[in-house]
């Protein structure tokens, strides 16, 4: 079955409702988004390695079930063998398509992969060169073990330096300095699980910004995928995930004359596919994205790698072995099953769009429209230069530009592909 019959149904529903949108001359607002807290009693994390009887289907119905799904076509390689972890999902970054899954829904404690939603999040909010001189109460309420970029009170940081110290050595001490300017924990967490709700990431509850186990708080491999998509369609959020290492200022010291200076000290990014380790290697085309670790949670991950001009994103939560590296090495065999396998598997679900973006192409896509008939045209993604959000503001349905649209064979089909703008490539 080819995509354009796959997405037809679907896109003469949307297509209707835009062709009334258009006669009418107005537009329907998106989904306004809420906190989930507000809406369904907090979720608790499984304790059990066996995953719940009913899980989500957002995506698709194949998705909410528990265990291994995989549609083999001919010629497609055999999933990798001795993957152990309780939830892992393979798709493609661009089309959205998942190439396959092991309950993509489970609602697991995400540990520091749950960052990625932080960040996509909060970085609109303040400029990089923004900086803000950091006061007692901002560290306060920091989990005991947490991981530390080495923030200090009393000295001023830029915006740049406090998203390195989360994306590279995933401090929870720049997490809260930043909370701290967004007017607090409590209100952060609010943005962040609204953020949630609008990109359809209905697995999670969001309890603390830094991922830190929490009572209550879950994701899932399908959501995790959904931040890192989303976060990589801004230009700041593919460097900071993409550098491997980096200068962080250090505290301001006073010689015998009274001089004052202040040095910096190098930290590296802690993803260990980006920086390769003792016992693994840079992954081929690696570019991010989040890693994290946790005692409920154990080790979770979700990488962005691309070759031959396909980009592939991999989730990984909880490896049941205890190998050094072993999240690693099982999102490694995944990306290599992925890139063999595309084009020979059948999808079994698909990544959502966020709301509000359903229907439309996304921005900076510089989609043109195709030849009548023709439902597989693939927009141009945006280039690297181009600081594109995921909110979907400023996203409407409209007949110019944006939108692709076909009218033929007395239907609309609308192309649902949801482009990235090309990664920026690893940096030191």
């Amino acid at each position: 079955m080819s995509a354009a019959d796959r997405t037809a149904p679907r896109s003469l529903l949307v297509a209707s409702a835009t062709l009334l949108s258009l006669l009418t001359l107005s537009l329907t607002a998106p989904t306004p988004a809420f906190a989930l807290a507000d809406a369904t009693p907090s979720p608790s994390p499984s304790k059990s390695a066996t995953p719940p009887a009913k899980m989500s289907t957002v995506g698709g119905e194949q998705l909410g079930r528990a265990g291994t799904q995989v549609n083999l076509g001919t010629g497609a390689p055999v999933l990798p063998k001795n993957i152990s972890a309780r939830s892992w999902i393979v798709s493609d970054a661009e089309s959205g398509e998942v190439l396959a899954a092991h309950n993509a829904h489970w609602r697991l404690p995400p540990a520091s992969t749950l960052k990625m939603l932080f960040a996509d999040t909060l970085l609109p909010m303040f400029p990089k060169t923004t900086e803000h001189k950091v006061v007692p109460s901002d560290l306060a309420g920091i989990g005991s073990g947490s991981s530390m970029v080495g923030i200090k009170e009393d000295e001023t940081y830029s915006v740049h330096d406090l998203w390195l110290g989360v994306f590279l050595r995933s401090g929870n001490d720049a997490v809260h300095v930043l909370s701290a300017m967004n007017k607090g924990v409590d209100k952060t967490v609010e943005d962040m699980q609204a953020h949630a709700e609008e990109l359809q990431a209905l697995d999670t509850h969001v309890v603390s910004p830094d991922g830190y186990d929490a009572r209550g708080q879950v994701s899932s491999a399908y959501d995790l995928t959904l931040f890192a998509r989303s976060g990589l369609q801004k230009k700041d959020f593919r460097e900071y995930a993409s550098t491997v290492s980096a200068k962080f200022p250090g505290a301001t010291t006073k010689n015998s004359k009274g001089k004052t200076s202040r040095g910096t000290f190098e930290i590296q990014n802690t993803n260990r596919l980006l920086t390769g380790d003792s016992d693994i290697s840079q992954y081929q085309g690696i570019a991010g994205v989040k890693n994290g670790n946790t005692t409920n949670a154990g080790a979770t991950f979700t990488g962005v790698a691309e070759r031959d001009g396909r980009v592939l994103l991999v989730t990984v939560m909880k490896p049941e072995k205890k190998d050094h590296n072993e999240v690693y090495k099982e999102a490694a065999a995944l990306l290599d099953w992925g890139f063999k396998a595309a084009g020979k598997v059948e999808p079994v679900g698909e990544l959502v769009a966020p709301r509000g973006a359903e229907s439309s192409a996304q921005p900076g896509a510089n989609a043109s429209t195709p030849a009548p008939g023709d439902a597989s045209t693939k927009p141009v993604a945006a280039s690297a230069d181009t600081d594109t959000g995921s909110s979907g503001v400023g996203i409407a349905l409209a007949v110019t530009g944006g939108l692709l649209v076909l009218i033929a064979a007395g239907g609309f089909l609308v192309n649902r592909r949801w482009p990235l703008p090309d990664l920026m490539r690893r940096r030191r």
